[in-house]
């Protein structure tokens, strides 16, 4: 209980594994660094130990806990003896599970919101961004002081009615990161939500809370928005499908914004048809792709072992050098940070202290652009997006989703700020050029200190309006074999 992190590492086998409902670990350094993230051993009461003897070095130990939130709880672990000195060999470890995780949830409800009786989603449940107004409820955008000045919506959103009018159940208001200004979807106020499919990783932002719920299966599809990837990062990091949306294709009413210019609602689902009925039901526009494309200097801005996996999945195709990612990075990031300040700049002031230590730093960086720079980035902007539709044309450019599998929550900030400028580079294309992007759950890189790969999408950034095409496509791509170049 006194969460003494180097006698509970020293207690522990170099060859250890740890399990609980989050999954498995495996591995003494794993298992510290899992330790030293979770911010101290859940408080609980012993009820009863059992000791199974299994050999003169061996035995099973099993503990009954009673948490101090209440519940049952239980404890099993595999001791051996080493060189004489006893270790655990394994640990599985079981807690009540909250009614409500708050880290991934504002509101909920059996439903929060009922659809319409019949229609092309009847049966699904909605996850709904903390961006999107539901009617009774206040935005909270992901900051406590924003939710309690804020007044109940007296309608829904255009993108939360349509998905009801096609017969989806709103299940609940999900966290988001503050004001969505955060691809890693830590959130200092209501925790950071659980990442299923990497034990101890960050979950991906800002659609953090839709996210986490559609791959704990506790909602079928997500409702989010994607400005930089907040959309297709969470999808990468958690093996799920997420598409962001042409931008302008689907009404930003009721929806609180952070860059217009590059803001684009979409959603997160775990299986291609959920999305593509999801899509299908918004969007009143569909057009063709055209053939694949790779740029291998933008492939370039991903981790190693993301780019192995990539180059390996897609194979030999048509190459395109679409201009110098750093441009693209800083261009995008110059204009965001001026929408960012111009939209929540004055709530900011007039709020000090109401945002985390990160998200602050950003916006005060924000509020120092000039109006002469964003001009000059506004100016490169327009340039830039009439070069990479030109090159692009009907072309649906193939790159990874996010540079990295997801960090761990206990990662350094230069590990951090690392990933994080590499991911923007390759996610920024979309967003300068107003084009969908689809992130599908096709590639795994193996993941030191797990049993399992985790997963790392594959991005799909076509003509606009082709977002259902690009639902086809991944699925052909799925199947298919690594394709030659064309001849010319």
């Amino acid at each position: 209980m006194a969460n003494d992190l180097p006698v509970l590492d020293a207690l522990f086998a170099d060859d250890a594994v740890r399990g609980d409902a989050a999954g498995i670990l495996s591995g003494h350094g794993a298992i510290s660094a899992f330790r030293q993230g979770r911010g101290g051993a859940p408080a609980r009461t012993i009820l009863h130990t059992e000791v199974v003897e299994i050999s003169d070095d061996a035995a099973l130990v099993i503990a009954i806990t009673e948490p101090l939130t209440g519940g049952r709880g239980q404890q099993s672990q595999l001791w051996v003896r080493r060189n004489g000195a006893w270790k655990v060999r394994a640990a599985h470890v079981s807690l009540p599970a909250p009614a409500v995780n708050s880290a991934v949830w504002r509101v909920v409800g059996t439903p929060l919101v009922r659809g319409a009786a019949a229609g092309s989603l009847s049966g699904e449940t909605v996850a709904v961004k903390d961006l999107y107004d539901v009617a009774g409820f206040a935005v909270g955008a992901g900051v406590p002081s924003f939710l309690d000045s804020g007044e109940p919506a007296a309608r829904h959103s255009p993108a939360v009615k349509v998905l009801l009018a096609a017969g989806a159940n709103v299940v609940g208001i999900a966290q988001t990161d503050e004001f969505a200004y955060s691809i890693a979807g830590r959130n200092p106020h209501y925790g950071t939500p659980p990442n299923p499919a990497v034990v101890g990783g960050v979950p991906g932002g800002s659609s953090s809370g839709p996210a986490s719920a559609v791959a704990l299966g506790q909602a079928s599809i997500g409702l989010s928005t994607d400005t930089a990837g907040s959309i297709r990062v969470p999808a990468s990091y958690q093996g799920l499908w997420g598409l962001r949306t042409t931008h302008g294709s689907v009404s930003a009413d009721g929806l609180v914004a952070l860059a217009p210019t590059f803001d684009a609602p979409g959603w997160i689902t775990r299986s291609a048809d959920v999305l593509r009925r999801a899509a299908a039901s918004t969007l009143a526009s569909h057009a063709d792709a055209g053939s694949f494309v790779v740029d291998p200097v933008l492939a370039a801005q991903a981790e190693p072992d993301v780019q192995a996996a990539f180059v390996a999945f897609v194979g030999v195709r048509d190459t395109v050098e679409l201009g110098d990612p750093q441009e693209f990075f800083e261009t995008f990031r110059t204009v965001q940070q001026a929408e960012a300040w111009r939209t929540h700049g004055a709530w900011i002031q007039a709020h000090p202290g109401a945002l985390g230590d990160d998200v602050a730093a950003r916006f005060e960086l924000a509020s120092r652009v000039t109006a002469e720079q964003e001009a000059a980035a506004r100016a490169t902007l327009a340039r830039l997006r009439a070069h990479l539709d030109d090159l692009l044309g009907d072309r649906v450019l193939l790159v990874p989703s996010a540079s990295s599998i997801a960090i761990s929550t206990t990662a350094d900030a230069e590990t951090v700020e690392r990933t994080r400028q590499g991911t923007l580079k390759m996610t920024a294309v979309a967003g300068l050029t107003g084009r969908p992007a689809l992130s599908a759950p096709l590639l795994s890189v193996p993941n030191a200190g797990a049993l399992l790969p985790a997963p790392v999408g594959l991005s799909l950034v076509g003509p606009r309006h082709s977002e259902l095409a690009l639902i086809d496509l991944a699925l052909s791509l799925a199947t298919a074999p690594p394709a030659q170049p064309r001849a010319s």
